[in-house]
């Protein structure tokens, strides 16, 4: 759970905000933008966010705006807060503000060469030949309208750290996925190459959407969603699979999701409509021109990866296959306690206990059905307010988890056979 919360900047922002601008002007935080130059841009609400933890402000971006264009002016920092992720947070989220606002280009102009330019080119941007400039184009403008009409958008930037449990495939998916993209050339100087199509497989309800969601907020990158049942509705799937991926080329940067591929990628043979013959070889000839983009992931996901054709999977198309299980005891806990977060006396051992082969969704149907009856037994003026180990007990007990001792045994099957980490 991120330490801070980020909002827009509002009035009552305006003393701390200049306090923080002022104070930091010397620790390596600077600035071309004068301190009355960035009281204006706030008095005149140009685009701003402010960090706060525990109800102080400890950080600030702002920028102001130039037709299509956005300058951030400044990234404040408290000390006691400097190197800790809060000023990429901030910089995520005043994008994600200008990118509202059809901006095409975002630019830094540092006043020399300092600690933040190495920061801002990991967030994407490039040093122009200026003192040092620094400029990073954003998917709008020809790109932000196949944006829109793809239904993408940019996710929040806090989705990452909101992934309860699940330490070993946030692990694995953090060396092997998100870093090798999110620093590239640090990569490449070990010959790493960043991934650019990956599989998630696993049971129902594990995680595996909010996993590719959580990769496209941990990126900055926009998350384009492309539902097999959508497309079908255009009537030639192909052809719609082949607009779609013409109108992702468009975008400089993007994490493109698929779920439940097997719709579109089945194997061929017997018992498969021919029609969907076609759509798999569309697909098996688009991949290859999505990789060729360098900030680019295709994430499919499946509940069957051994309904797939096998095609589809081969080395040089897909760089991982990863599953995604249901959580293990300590996950489960990780995901009850922010759950049962501030509920004095229960027992997350028990709930751990109850809960196996729960998946993250089970959980937190639960959690909610124990929610709803503490909340109508406080309707009622009778017992505990909040809820209680019996209440998390009783909505275990009444729910029917998704996978079941069989789908496991598949899944173990599958990793065994099919898993590429």
């Amino acid at each position: 759970m991120n330490e801070w919360l980020i909002h827009d900047y509002r009035e009552d922002d305006l003393a701390a905000v200049v306090h923080l601008i002022d104070t930091t002007a010397e620790l390596g935080q600077e600035s071309v933008y004068s301190l009355a130059e960035c009281i204006t841009a706030l008095t005149s609400r140009q685009p701003a966010v402010v960090a706060v933890s525990r109800g102080v402000p400890i950080g600030a971006a702002l920028a102001h705006l130039a037709g299509d264009r956005a300058w951030v002016m400044r990234i404040a920092i408290a000390p006691a807060w400097r190197g800790r992720g809060l000023a990429s947070a901030l910089l995520r989220e005043l994008e994600r503000r200008l990118l509202e606002r059809r901006v095409r280009r975002i630019a830094y102009v540092l006043p020399e060469e300092e600690l933040l330019g190495e920061g801002l080119r990991n967030a994407g941007y490039t040093r122009r030949p200026a003192v040092a400039y620094f400029e990073k184009a954003e998917p709008t403008g020809p790109g932000g309208n196949a944006l829109e009409e793809l239904g993408g958008r940019l996710l929040p930037g806090d989705l990452w750290g909101k992934v309860a449990g699940m330490a070993a495939e946030k692990d694995l998916i953090e060396r092997r996925v998100v870093q090798p993209l999110a620093e590239p050339e640090r990569a490449a100087r070990h010959g790493v190459r960043p991934p650019r199509a990956i599989a998630l497989f696993g049971p129902p309800g594990t995680g595996k959407t909010t996993f590719a969601r959580a990769m496209a907020s941990r990126l900055g990158w926009p998350f384009v969603e492309l539902l097999p049942s959508r497309l079908a509705d255009e009537g030639n799937l192909a052809a719609a699979l082949r607009t779609a991926f013409g109108r992702i080329a468009e975008l400089e940067r993007v994490l493109v999701f698929i779920d439940e591929v097997e719709e579109i990628a089945p194997v061929r043979g017997e018992g498969v409509q021919s029609g969907l013959h076609g759509v798999t070889n569309e697909l098996l000839k688009l991949i290859p021109g999505f990789r060729e983009g360098e900030e680019r992931l295709l994430v499919c996901a499946t509940n069957s990866i051994r309904s797939l054709d096998p095609a589809f999977l081969r080395h040089g198309r897909f760089d991982y296959l990863i599953p995604i299980g249901t959580p293990d005891p300590v996950a489960r806990e990780a995901i009850w306690a922010r759950y049962a977060e501030g509920r004095a006396g229960v027992e997350l051992d028990r709930l751990v206990e109850h809960s196996e082969l729960f998946t993250p969704a089970d959980i937190e149907h639960a959690a909610r059905s124990a929610a709803q009856a503490a909340f109508e037994r406080d309707l009622a003026g009778d017992g505990p307010a909040g809820a209680t180990t019996g209440d998390y007990l009783t909505a275990i007990g009444q729910c029917r988890p998704t996978v079941t001792p069989a789908m496991i045994e598949d899944f173990t099957a599958d990793i065994t056979s099919h898993a590429r980490v």
